[in-house]
């Protein structure tokens, strides 16, 4: 497969008006292969925010190189290496530009000069795959938030990009949104082997991904298949995450007795291990 994005052993440091430092990344390396869904997860102030800034240009390492398609990441090729990712933000309502959803899934294609022809096709394509298209002529703000973040998606698919970045997409959205967006991702990836990257604090939402980047105080604390990352059990609670549901049930009712057969991600394995260990006999 081919490398999409890596970072190496990147460092960034704010400063501070009083004039202290502290490095809000620290020499963290990742890579991220054509076809991969990579979730980057982590408590507030865990550097998570940082990365996608390093990612999009908005601001360049102190230490280590960033890779775009294996060509370092510079201010010579920044707006040649934007144009590789699409990012879809958290706020929906802060992204639309258009008066109409078809607008607005234009907007970029217009200020990047496609033309009109093509245009209308790759407009129409992109809302296609997010299954909006009847919503063409509609108003972005009639729109349900799992909606509007559909018409995001369609409007960076729209450019053709290597790498779609969620940051924190549906950290504002109800639970039917957020289950739109990420039915709609998981459906994008089966049919055109999209690569994607999220940046979550949600360990529910990074369970989809293929493999995990926990992030803790701006250093990379583990990285693996979300079972190796779930395996660390209370050590995501001590650092700031919430585990997902079924991880939660599993370890009260174990306390409370039941027999189980170990922990489980998904409410499916507990429902399944609840059946098989004691109504099955």
């Amino acid at each position: 497969m081919a490398e999409i994005l890596s970072l190496n052993n990147v460092t960034f440091s704010y400063t501070p008006d009083d004039g202290s430092s502290r490095n809000a990344v620290e020499n963290v390396s990742f890579s991220v292969q054509e076809g991969e869904w990579i979730a980057i997860v982590g408590h507030n102030g865990s550097g998570k925010s940082t990365i996608a800034k390093l990612m999009n240009g908005l601001l360049f390492p102190q230490q280590g190189d960033i890779r775009i398609l294996q060509e370092v990441l510079s201010e010579d090729n920044l707006w040649e290496s934007r144009s590789q990712m699409g990012m879809v933000f958290q706020n929906p309502d802060n992204q639309f530009v258009g008066a109409t959803v078809q607008d607005d899934v234009a907007f970029a294609l217009e200020n990047n000069g496609v033309p009109f022809e093509e245009m209308v096709k790759r407009v129409h394509a992109a809302l296609d795959q997010v299954k909006m298209g009847q919503f063409l002529d509609h108003e972005p703000h009639h729109l349900s938030g799992g909606q509007k973040q559909r018409v995001a998606i369609a409007g960076a698919l729209a450019l053709k990009p290597k790498l779609l970045i969620l940051d924190e997409a549906t950290s504002m959205l109800d639970p039917q949104g957020r289950e739109e967006v990420l039915q709609t991702v998981q459906q994008l990836r089966i049919e055109t082997g999209l690569t994607v990257l999220s940046i979550t604090h949600d360990l529910e939402e990074a369970m989809l991904a293929d493999r995990i980047l926990f992030m803790n105080d701006g250093k990379k604390f583990a990285e693996g298949a979300p079972a190796e990352i779930f395996a660390l059990g209370d050590k995501l609670v001590e650092l700031g995450l919430d585990l997902p549901f079924a991880m939660k049930l599993t370890k009260f009712l174990q306390i409370e007795g039941v027999q189980l057969m170990g922990q489980h991600m998904t409410e499916e394995e507990l429902v399944n291990d609840l059946w098989t260990s004691n109504f099955n006999k």
